[in-house]
This record gives C-alpha cells, sequence and structure tokens, in this order.
C-alpha cells in the first residue's frame, strides 16, 4: 500500500485572520468550518486545514516557516501578477521575484509565518 498525503494541516493563532486570508488567497471558502477548525478542499482534491494552535493534541510549539506551502504555476508572467497581488494586498514577502536553479520563484508569509512558495518551474524562455 502506497501512502499519498491529500490533507494538510497548519496550526494558526488566529482562526479569523488566518481563515479569511487564505479565502482572499485561494478565492474559496473553506467548507468545514468550526471554532477550531477550517477546512478548504482545493480544485486538485488536496485539503488544506487550519487548526487552533490552542486545540491541537498533544500540545505543540512549533512556528510557521518550518517548510512550505507550494504553488506551482504556468510561467512566469502568471508568477510576476501574483507577486504583484501579493504587493497590493500588503502580504509579507521575504523573497522577491528571483530566478533561481529550480525556477522562477517568490516567497511570501500568511499571518502565521508559514512560507508560501510561488513557482513557475524551469528557467525563463
Amino acid at each position: 500500500m502506497m501512502l499519498e498525503p491529500n490533507v494538510i494541516v497548519l496550526y494558526v493563532d488566529d482562526m479569523a485572520i488566518t481563515s479569511q486570508f487564505y479565502q482572499d488567497l485561494l478565492g474559496i471558502k473553506p467548507i468545514d468550518a468550526s471554532i477550531d477548525f477550517h477546512s478548504f478542499i482545493l480544485s486538485n482534491g488536496m485539503n488544506l486545514a487550519l487548526k487552533a494552535k490552542h486545540s491541537v493534541v498533544p500540545q505543540t510549539e512549533v512556528k510557521g516557516g518550518n517548510g512550505e506551502l507550494a504553488f506551482a504555476l504556468d510561467d512566469h508572467k502568471k508568477v510576476d501578477e501574483l507577486f504583484a497581488t501579493c504587493q497590493a494586498k500588503g502580504i509579507s514577502i521575504i523573497f522577491p521575484t528571483s530566478q533561481v536553479p529550480f525556477g522562477y520563484t517568490f516567497v511570501a508569509l500568511d499571518p502565521d509565518g508559514h512560507r508560501l512558495r510561488v513557482v513557475s518551474l524551469g528557467q525563463s524562455s
């Protein structure tokens, strides 16, 4: 049996703020929303869930930034467009658009410090 992850759970400090952030970013509303848990089903079948940090069992002290949620786009122009949108919305950018060995990318942070990498794989044409 091969295990394939289909849910990513991010621990958050303020559910209302972070849920609204992802609603704006993803353009969808959560399909499940309680005080301590919100769940977004993405078009590719992945489930992005938010869990209130205070309700996690066993408790955790892990902060955002220990990994990345990556969004692969078709081309560099789309990366530039999303970068401009993030800047206009005041989203924290920790790495501006740059060509790196694996592609064209930038990195932003959500309200809890989780890294959001946007990338177009490969070199510019």
